[in-house]
């Protein structure tokens, strides 16, 4: 036997859920097994100290045997049980005087590979690391088999019995430590060998799984999954996995067979070649992963939950050590489900938890009830089997709350209630509580009964009463909750005959009947009322129609204009009342049907047709009194005008338009109401030919040869559009008309006529009923032609900007020619008409000189205007140039000087940026202009000439810009340009005003107007403090900084400036400038202006306290400024004098004795600087403080009053100025938002 195993707990053992290790099948050669040949033989099965030995006996109860013992126990055929040991242990048959003892011991000499025994040290308590953890092993005889010797079936002898120790409660888990005896389970296997068993045990499970069982033998189960490899691998030891107080690695190590042990001195190598062809063995690891979770452990079991945790599954053995070169696997991510069933171990599973966690805790479960409980492991798709089930049994607990008891029975006095019993929880219920309000309704509950009976009778009550009661029920574990409150009545007297019925409105089909309580009737008493109705002439007399507590009802599925009888029937508990007085109603007729077989009568004509209809199918139960006819105009059906109203049921509806669509309906009236409308009926008048049209017209002034006829549709179109026309013409001296147009247009035009003719026309209109008559005939004469084309003009140049050009007049086609037009362009074809007359010359004037012109010209009569002659070409000489007529004045930026031709002077070396800047020609005395070259009049112009009026003129090269220098400042010249070429100046342009800029101006003069201890305003110059428009000249003020540079404070027109953020009693140094558009002009020298020293900071409003006669008035303390002490002034106003000053020092506190009681007091206090070489500088007052006269109580005032006039008596203090101000903007923006809000209402929208 293993050193290492602990005794067993029976908190885990005695659980009828640990599935038990069945009886294998028998091996082919199981070693070391000694077969008795005698029927029943004596087995002794030796314990060692600190081991535990477990068995099963007929009942099905567990028996747990702590070492050192010996447990007989008796084989019925004489044989000896197989015995699992774990690798590295041998089993040995002792036979003794008989008796046969089996004995495990390890087995030093099996080391492979000749390595040394492995000595681990104890594991850390972690759930997923891989170690050998002892546990002890279950091993029980099968109940076929064996059974217990001593003291009858199942029972063991004293000595063995007083070894158990069933009060152990500790459940084992993967926190269990090595035992004392400091030996590791099986450390003397090397890794490889170990790996070889692993293998081994794999290929052995899958063979017995394919044969039909695990390593029990037995089929699994529906709800107990088949034993896995792995599946006790590094989890806590369930009742499968204890084998006679043995440690073991895993169960696959006790389900194999005896003969595993032998072949474990197999070749490696040949086990990794059977292998080869098997499936992955990663996914087939990890299924065997999920397969080997443990049982769940069940802890905190309470009434109605009970917590679980489990442990995740470890890796396999062969997992736990990469080969070399390979990486680490990454763990997978396992999630869990948790079943529990309450029908058994074999019965239906619920999940009742899902998810990573190791640990549920179950909910809502029921008192004193036996579940079970399993967990199952997942890994993506991956789905392990689930556990071996656990059972638990919940704790009892206070019965459930009741249902509200039930009157079985009653009378005026009495009640009889009953109840049923709730769930007892798994307590007896012992006795019920019964409680009422005793009838007042107040909600407060006394006892009136309690004891076991499920019925109570309460007697001496009050008539037609209503009672409260509820109910609760109590056990060994506590009082349930009451029920919830039931309302009782005791009975009262049968009711009166109640009025009789009263009818509220009445309907076709339904009427709404009324009817009143019974006079007298109690209002705690319970009244039904049952409504009786006979239909008159039914002959089945009164019938019940309605059965309630209501005082209204609408009997509805009735006949129409039928008359029925009702009567009203009270009753309570006590019987009912004698039937009220019987009341009649009939019900209204119902609206009659539409009127059928709306038809015309006939064929319509163009203007009328006739309509007939048949009365209505169901007249509603009223005859008609008439019929309304109603027409409508068109097909939409959208106005509709009554045309008839009448008992006949025919009509002709007259006054109509040929060819138009109508629609007609019918509906009839009786004392039931209208019907409804019939369906609209569609009418079609038949067209008829249209009307004459106006005689045609001529559209504009008739041509030589064609004239444009246009005429109007006609007034009348017959009912049908009209289709088309037919335009007839009658030529001169010609009776009979020809048709010269037929179509849908409005207008045609008549060609192939003869100038100056008379023609004669008429036209006529058609639909689909025929052409109607014709027209009028009107005359219409044709115009005179135009003039034939005229030949090409003759031109003949006078100058370079004059040509005469000459024509011939051409035929005139029957009118004499009015006029000619000359066209002259630069080009062929944008040439523009420049002569109109009857003349047959024309002078051109205004020509360009060295230009190409076009020319032609055409005759114009009465009749229109002839084509075009061919165009005439024509150049015209060359001349002096053109006016220069754009010129522009350059700007200061222009004005740079490209060639100097002066040396620098000598502050050259002081000026190094010239040459990064340009030098600028100066806008005081120079000049700058640019112009157009214009036209040069086909010679080239060779020079320029500037006139500026008074000075000499500047004769220039052939160049558009010029600087024009040595100019006066502030003049203005008038300047002109002119062009010269080969031929002579051309005309100078028009004349043009400019004007030198004036020199920069001096700087101003810098005065300090206003300062302060933090600004000093500035102001310099004679003009305005705030810059006009119009203003040109700017000024530049600057201010020296700490380093002595100056830096710029303000740039622009203004007079004044104010210096902000600056120091007290500091000088600073000021200079400016003044520019215009001349330039920047001079700093001036440098000002040094000084600030004043800064006064005190006003005090907050003074704190003043009574004391007695006297009062004392306190303030703020303000630190001393710059080195300069501070002291205070309080000033004193009583009732409405002036204020006076009662106090000036350095002290914070002032006590003013013999105070008037009569009299109100004010105080203020204010801070004042004592400067060392200046007067003393004051500080604003602070807030005005009032103080108060005492207010006199009366003798009688009670102790409220008298705290309330102490309030009364403390100084209110008047809103600071901050607090002013801050109260008029609330105010101004309370007014904004209402303005705002009024303007969007009234006047937006």
């Amino acid at each position: 036997m293993a050193e290492h195993t602990s005794p067993l707990e029976s908190g885990q053992l005695l659980s009828p859920d640990i599935p038990m290790l069945t009886s294998p099948p028998p091996p082919p050669h199981p070693p070391n097994i000694v077969n008795g040949d005698v029927p029943q033989q004596v087995i002794l099965v030796q314990v060692n100290p600190g081991e535990a030995f477990t068995i099963q006996r007929d009942d099905g109860q567990f028996q747990c045997i702590t070492g050192p013992a010996q447990v007989p126990m008796m084989s019925p055929n004489g044989s000896v049980p197989q015995i699992y040991v774990p690798p590295g242990y041998v089993q040995q048959i002792i036979e003794e005087n008989g008796v046969r003892r089996v004995l495990v011991l390890p087995q030093t000499e099996f080391h492979p590979g000749g390595h040394s025994p492995l000595h681990h040290p104890p594991p850390p308590p972690h759930a997923h690391l891989q170690a050998f953890i002892p546990h002890p092993h279950i091993m029980h005889a099968p109940a076929h088999l064996y059974s217990g010797m001593a003291g009858g079936t199942g029972d063991m002898n004293p000595q063995y019995i007083s070894q158990y120790h069933p009060a152990h409660t500790t459940i084992y888990s993967e926190q269990d430590t090595h035992p004392p005896h400091g030996r590791a389970a099986f450390s003397h296997r090397d890794e490889r060998a170990s790996k070889t068993y692993e293998r081994l045990q794999k290929k052995l499970k899958e063979r017995q799984g394919v044969g039909g069982g695990g390593g029990g033998g037995l089929a699994p189960s529906k709800d107990s999954p088949p034993p896995s490899p792995q599946k006790s691998r590094g989890t806590p030891p369930s009742g499968g996995d204890l084998q006679n107080g043995l440690g073991g690695k895993g169960a696959e190590e006790q389900a194999q067979p005896s003969t595993a042990v032998a072949d474990l001195g197999k070749s490696p190598g040949r086990e990794e070649a059977a292998e080869s062809g098997e499936l992955d063995e990663e996914a087939k690891a990890l299924q065997e992963r999920l397969n080997s979770i443990c049982k769940p452990v069940v802890t905190d079991i309470q009434a109605r939950g009970a917590s679980l945790s489990w442990v995740a599954p470890s890796r396999t053995e062969g997992d736990d050590e990469p080969k070399e070169g390979e990486e680490v696997p990454a763990e997978p991510s396992l999630t869990y489900e948790v079943s529990v069933s309450y029908n058994g171990k074999d019965g239906k599973y619920k999940t009742a938890y899902s998810g990573v966690e190791l640990s549920a805790t179950l909910q809502d479960l029921r008192p004193a009830t036996d579940y079970h409980v399993r967990v199952q492991a997942m890994c993506n798709c991956l789905q392990g089997v689930p556990s071996e089930p656990v059972s638990f049994t919940t704790l009892t607990c206070e019965p459930d709350t009741p249902s509200p008891p039930r009157k079985a029975s009653g009378t005026k006095s009495s009640l009889v209630l009953q109840w049923k019993a709730p769930c007892d929880n798994g307590s007896k219920i012992q006795n019920y509580i019964l409680q009422w309000d005793e009838g007042k309704g107040t909600g407060v509950f006394e006892q009136c009964y309690y004891g076991p009976q499920k019925q109570y009778r309460l007697t001496k009550l009050s008539t037609a009463s209503r009672y409260s009661f509820r109910l609760a029920a109590k056990n060994d574990m506590g009082v349930s909750d009451f029920s919830e409150v039931v309302h009782v009545m005791t009975s009262c007297s049968v009711p009166a005959p109640p009025l009789s019925p009263e009818l509220i409105q009445s309907g076709v089909t339904w009427l709404c009947v009324r009817w009143q309580r019974p006079a007298g009737s109690p209002k705690e008493d319970e009244i039904g009322y049952v409504l009786e109705m006979e239909e008159e002439g039914s002959g089945y007399g009164f019938q019940a129609s309605y059965d309630g507590d209501d005082l209204s009802h609408t009997v509805r599925n009735l006949h129409r204009s039928t008359t029925y009888r009702f009567r009203i029937i009270a009753y309570n508990a006590e019987g009912k009342s004698n039937p009220s007085a019987v009341s009649e109603f009939t019900t209204a007729p119902d609206r009659p049907g539409c009127p059928s077989r709306l038809t015309v009568k006939g064929k319509p004509h163009p203007t009328s047709f006739r309509l007939t209809w048949d009365p209505p199918k169901d007249n509603g139960g009223s005859d008609v009194t008439k019929y309304v006819v109603e027409l409508s105009e068109g097909l939409s059906g959208s106005s509709w005008n009554q045309v008839y109203t009448g008992s006949a049921m025919e009509f002709v509806c007259d006054g109509l338009s040929p060819g138009c669509s109508y629609q007609a309906r019918v509906h009839c009236i009786s004392v039931g109401g209208e019907s409804p409308l019939t369906e609209a009926l569609q009418v079609q008048t038949p067209p008829v030919p249209p009307g004459p049209c106006q005689p045609p017209r001529v559209v504009g002034k008739p041509k030589a040869r064609e004239v444009q006829i246009r005429w109007a549709p006609p007034l009348v179109d017959g009912g049908s559009a009209v289709s088309s026309y037919s335009l007839e013409m009658f030529a001169p001296q010609v009776e009979e008309g020809r048709e010269v147009y037929q179509g849908s247009e409005l207008d045609c035009t008549v060609g192939s006529l003869l100038p100056g003719r008379t023609y004669g026309f008429r036209i006529r209109a058609a639909n689909k009923a025929g052409y109607g008559p014709f027209s009028e005939r009107s005359e219409v004469t044709t115009g005179p032609g135009a003039p034939d084309t005229c030949r090409p003009p003759h031109v003949t140049c006078k100058s370079p900007t004059c040509a005469v050009v000459s024509w011939e007049a051409p035929p005139c086609n029957g009118a004499a020619v009015s006029e000619y037009r000359l066209d002259w362009g630069a080009a062929e074809g944008s040439m523009q008409v420049c002569y109109t007359g009857a003349a047959l010359s024309h002078e051109m004037r205004g020509l360009l000189p060295a230009t190409n012109y076009f020319c032609r010209v055409q005759a114009v009569n009465v009749a229109g205007a002839g084509p075009f002659s061919d165009a005439v070409f024509c150049q015209t000489p060359c001349s002096v140039p053109a006016t220069v007529s754009s010129v522009h004045a350059l700007r200061e930026s222009e004005m740079r000087v490209e060639h100097r031709t002066t040396e620098r002077g000598e502050d050259e070396e002081e000026e190094e940026d010239e040459e990064a800047n340009p030098l600028l020609y100066s806008p005081s005395t120079c000049l700058g202009l640019r112009w157009e070259a214009p036209c040069d009049h086909g010679s080239e112009i060779t020079s320029y000439l500037i006139d500026l009026g008074e000075k000499q003129p500047i004769l220039t090269g052939p160049v558009t810009k010029y600087i024009i220098q040595n100019l006066q400042p502030d003049t203005t010249y008038r300047i002109r340009i002119q062009a010269l070429n080969s031929l002579g100046a051309g005309p100078f342009s028009h004349t043009f005003k400019l004007k030198t800029k004036p020199l920069p101006p001096l700087p101003p003069r810098l005065e300090c107007t206003a300062s302060s201890h933090q600004t000093l305003r500035l102001k310099w110059g004679d003009g305005p403090a705030k810059a006009q428009p119009t203003d040109s000249l700017q000024y530049h003020l600057q201010m020296e900084d700490k380093n002595g540079r100056f830096i710029s404070l303000y740039k622009g027109p203004c007079h004044t400036h104010k210096v902000q953020r600056l120091n007290e009693s500091t000088s600073y140094a000021f200079r400016i400038q003044a520019f215009n558009e001349a330039g920047e002009g001079p700093f001036s020298t440098v000002y040094t202006f000084t600030t004043p020293l800064s006064p005190p900071a006003p005090l907050k409003a003074p704190r003043v306290e009574r004391v007695d006669e006297s009062c004392e008035v306190s303030w703020e303390t303000l630190p001393p400024m710059k080195g300069d002490p501070v002291i205070y002034c309080l000033q004193s106003m009583q009732g409405n004098s002036e204020f006076k000053q009662i106090y000036k020092g350095s002290a914070t506190s002032f006590q003013l004795p013999n105070l008037s009681l009569s009299t109100d007091y004010r105080f203020r206090v204010c801070a004042i600087r004592q400067c060392q070489d200046a007067p003393e500088i004051i500080g604003p007052y602070s807030s005005t403080v009032i103080l108060l006269p005492p207010r006199i109580d009366t003798p009688g005032a009670s102790g409220t009053m008298g705290s309330k006039a102490t309030e009364a008596q403390k100084p209110k203090r008047s809103l600071t100025d901050e607090q002013f101000s801050f109260l008029i903007i609330a105010l101004l923006a309370v007014t904004s938002i209402l303005i705002a809000v009024a303007i969007q209402y009234f006047v937006i929208e």
